[in-house]
């Protein structure tokens, strides 16, 4: 029985070398020779590239324009380093399913108790932004648009979602998960105020040289101010 397997398997494997055909082969030739010219074009440019590539080639500030004789930024649509609200609102649905699931598991949710936490949430935005409106406002008194603060203030939902997430896979993980994405968020805020948005301002501002030491304490307490508020986020049916 096992010498016909072994001749028909022989068989199997000798029938695609018979049945060649030149058309498809050199179509297949052709692709093959595009392929491997392209990804080396792509390798050699992106894989072999250096800081000097980098530094020549990435663009990490906003892109400006002037409409109507006033300095402006172009919108997300047009500058990949503008904030958008696409992820903030993505991860402010996915705190609020998360929150919902938890307070399924422990047999607590209810629609007025989802709701809650909407309203929290809210809350919990709103205070971020003014928080950050506030902050800029004594820095250098720069007028950056509302959304560009709205959505840097909710990437705080991205924290929150993992916050809730631990929480449903181990609930004795919150202190340590939330002290953590605290002080993540904090750090993300602080060096997004500095390189982006506190740049921005000094483009406006003339005397941004006099308030150093002011800008480091307003920095210090936008950071301390995650703690309240992720933990806030964090206590859900609490």
């Amino acid at each position: 029985m096992y010498e016909n397997s072994g001749s028909y398997a022989r068989v199997l494997l000798a029938t695609p070398n018979q049945q060649t055909n030149p058309f498809g082969d050199a179509i297949y030739g052709a692709g093959s020779d595009v392929i491997k010219s392209e990804l080396g074009a792509y390798g050699e440019r992106i894989l072999g590239s250096g800081s000097a590539y980098v530094q020549g080639n990435g663009h990490w500030m906003r892109t400006t324009e002037t409409v109507g004789g006033e300095f402006s930024y172009k919108p997300p649509i047009y500058d990949i380093n503008a904030p958008d609200l696409y992820i903030p609102l993505m991860a402010f649905g996915t705190y609020l399913v998360l929150a919902g699931l938890f307070l399924g598991i422990n047999g607590k949710f209810t629609p007025e108790a989802l709701g809650l936490q909407f309203t929290n949430a809210l809350l919990c935005w709103l205070l971020q932004v003014l928080l950050l409106e506030t902050i800029l406002h004594w820095l250098g008194g720069g007028e950056l648009p509302v959304l560009d603060v709205v959505a840097y203030g909710g990437y705080t939902f991205v924290a929150a979602s993992v916050i809730m997430l631990a929480r449903v896979l181990w609930s004795l993980s919150f202190w340590v998960v939330t002290l953590w994405e605290c002080l993540c968020m904090g750090v993300f805020l602080v060096k997004t105020m500095k390189r982006v948005l506190i740049a921005e301002v000094r483009l406006r501002s003339c005397d941004h040289n006099q308030h150093s030491s002011k800008r480091h304490y307003l920095l210090l307490l936008m950071a301390v101010a995650q703690f309240p508020l992720l933990f806030w986020l964090g206590n859900v049916g609490v």
